[in-house]
């Protein structure tokens, strides 16, 4: 299912940076890359929930980063936190801590050195919470 996430992380990054349609941007990514029916379902829920959610989420995350505002956060880290935050806060389907194991496996690989470690604390505090 890291591919799914993946996939909703780079649809919810289009979103943010250039306003991108995010139907288009799903539909594009799986012309570039295939994703099984199941994993693309898992997909557009997670890219339809977050986006649904995003003020609720965002207001979430601005909760744990007080120094500065979510807007000036790495892009990339914050629609990562977005989608697990998704998973977290409103996804029955899925194991939270999953959730966050596989958006630390993203941050590592499309984030800077500190993502990885920004992304765990924010999202084990999100866990505390809805527990």
């Amino acid at each position: 299912r890291r591919k799914a996430r993946e996939f909703a992380f780079k649809v919810l990054f289009q979103v943010d940076q250039v306003n991108a349609d995010p139907h288009r941007a799903f539909q594009y990514l799986l012309q570039e890359t295939t994703l099984a029916e199941k994993d693309q379902e898992f997909s557009w829920d997670l890219i339809s929930g977050s986006l649904a959610h995003l003020e609720q989420i965002d207001k979430e995350i601005g909760t744990y980063v007080t120094s500065w505002s979510i807007n000036r956060m790495s892009a990339v880290d914050r629609n990562i936190i977005r989608v697990a935050g998704y998973e977290i806060m409103f996804y029955t389907n899925s194991q939270p801590v999953v959730a966050i194991d596989e958006a630390l496996e993203i941050a590592k690989k499309y984030g800077d050195d500190t993502s990885a470690a920004f992304v765990n604390a924010i999202l084990d505090k999100m866990l505390g919470e809805t527990k």
